[in-house]
């Protein structure tokens, strides 16, 4: 332990293993999905910064491992931004710095027990406010979110429904900190335990507790994936490719088809023949068609990405444009500033426009769906209004072909478990090229996923399911709660600093004598 603590006393070296320790989570997410390392991912990064030796070291410590960690879950990105995605991540790992902070205040040393088991509370919260601060859509998005590796674990998905992705990164901070304790500090490990049954006791009640979605009906969804076409015209041929895959699909008494997020390269209204080819297809399979068209409006300036929903007859009339858009990929933040940033990457190269508001489309067979384009369904809160008004099947389009070799198309599939989960509502993830995976209410995988390889269609008998969960019906609980227990933090080092103020003695002064008390002087 000494012999480490020597190497770590060179910041380079130090700096270094806090980049790397907070990079280590990444192994938990798809494509590794190595879901129990998340609840040890964090433990060497955690005493590396008890054991920083001034607050400012503890600070630093925090946001290097903050840097590492986000460009470890984003490294995928690295083709399309080269070097602005280190500048992104320096950014965004200053919201470690804080939580670095805390680390130290509540671990360092040997802690009290008292100490110990605030940690157990105060940590976890602070990491829960680091990335409720980076889920804002002008950050990057809740990409990564630690409680969203649990997407598999059937318990996990069940606390999933009662408070969300928030509450599961919740628990699985408090047991990594709870190991942490354990591997660190011998006086504490009797908590650290207890807090460990604690947590598996509340993940048992909510197993058994958690209201289930009842299901009472089932649809049969088609996707069509068309896989990858580059080169020219490639809207075109693509649009053709999807038109052979969907007429596969007639016979097969299905009850919606969904293209993939820029299905379609054309305006719909100003290409009336490409709606009329639409229309036709709607006729052959029996069912409405949602598309995603990615164009310039013929009725409004700007490029949009929006989903439109073709039936028998044309355009239903349903259409939903993109709210939330990539920052850099669809937009560029400040481009006046950062517009440079074409330059170095494959940044947008004229901002998409965005939608004023969520919509719920009447895709017929008494079918209520609720759209989202590709980044959104990594936003919960999206999914969550979708279901309280009425959604019956949530939908996402997405499209990542220029990330076809990356871990990413896995991770933005797994998604949409958690928003299945969440709200007691099946979640279709339909592609353009990439994942493509459906799920029941329970956040369940059904059949297989359509990997990043595949030109084809898929029919998906999907269970539907009503009434609330307590995610829908209560929100984001857990991060007010941990907003509260950072109040509550702030609160009481104000009155401990207060009291410490008063409780110093006053500065010394010395008596001034007078004349009359000066005592004589020798020959006087």
């Amino acid at each position: 332990m000494k012999t480490t603590d020597r190497r770590l006393a060179s910041p380079w070296r130090r700096t270094a293993a806090a980049v790397l320790a907070g990079a280590l989570p990444v192994f938990a997410f798809p494509a590794p999905s190595l879901w129990w390392f998340a609840y040890v991912a964090l433990v060497p990064w955690l005493l590396l910064v008890r054991s920083a030796p001034t607050a400012r070291r503890a600070a630093c410590d925090g946001w290097c491992g903050g840097f590492g960690f986000i460009v470890a879950v984003h490294h995928w990105l690295l083709p399309s931004l080269h070097v602005f995605i280190f500048l992104i991540a320096a950014l965004l790992g200053a919201l470690w710095a804080p939580w670095g902070l805390l680390v130290r205040r509540f671990l360092a040393g040997v802690p009290s027990t008292g100490r110990g088991v605030a940690a157990l509370v105060v940590l976890p919260s602070g990491w829960l406010m680091v990335e409720l601060v980076r889920s804002w859509q002008g950050l990057g998005g809740p990409w990564g979110m630690l409680g969203s590796s649990q997407w598999q674990v059937a318990p996990a998905l069940r606390l999933a429904s009662v408070g969300g992705v928030w509450l599961l990164s919740f628990l699985v901070v408090a047991v990594n900190v709870a190991v942490a304790s354990l591997v660190a500090v011998r006086e504490f490990r009797a908590p650290a335990v207890a807090s460990l049954v604690a947590t598996a006791a509340v993940t048992s009640a909510a197993w058994l507790w958690a209201p289930r979605p009842d299901v009472d009906g089932e649809v049969r969804i088609a996707l069509v994936q068309p896989g990858v076409i580059d080169g020219p015209d490639s809207a075109d041929r693509r649009f053709e490719r999807e038109e052979r895959l969907t007429r596969r699909l007639a016979g097969q008494d299905v009850d919606l088809v969904v293209w993939g997020e820029s299905s379609v390269g054309h305006d719909l209204t100003g290409r009336p023949d490409l709606a009329r080819r639409l229309a036709t297809l709607s006729r052959a399979t029996g069912a409405d068609i949602l598309v995603n068209v990615d164009a310039r409006r013929s009725d409004r300036p700007g490029i949009y990405k929006s989903s439109v929903l073709v039936g028998p007859y044309g355009q239903t009339g349903a259409r939903y444009d993109k709210m939330r858009l990539v920052p850099f990929g669809e937009y560029i933040p400040a481009r006046s500033l950062l517009g440079w940033a074409t330059s170095v990457g494959k940044a947008a190269g004229e901002d998409r426009r965005r939608g004023t508001g969520q919509v719920v489309m009447n895709a017929g067979h008494g079918l209520s769906v609720g759209p989202m384009v590709c980044f959104e369904t990594a936003f919960p809160d999206m999914s969550r209004h979708l279901a309280e008004d009425g959604a019956d099947v949530l939908l996402g389009q997405s499209s990542t072909s220029s990330f076809q070799h990356s871990w990413a198309p896995a991770q933005h599939a797994s998604l949409a478990a958690l928003r299945a989960a969440e709200t007691g509502r099946p979640m279709v993830h339909a592609t353009l090229t990439g994942v493509s995976a459906v799920y029941g209410p329970g956040g369940q995988r059904l059949g297989t996923w359509l990997g990043t390889g595949a030109s084809t269609t898929r029919v998906y008998d999907v269970p539907l399911a009503h009434g609330v969960t307590p995610y829908v019906r209560y929100g984001d609980w857990p991060v007010f709660g941990a907003l509260l227990v950072l109040t509550a933090l702030c609160v009481a080092e104000g009155v401990r600093a207060l009291r410490l103020r008063r409780s110093a003695p006053g500065p010394f002064v010395r008596p001034v004598r007078t004349a009359r008390e000066s005592p004589a002087r020798p020959g006087h």
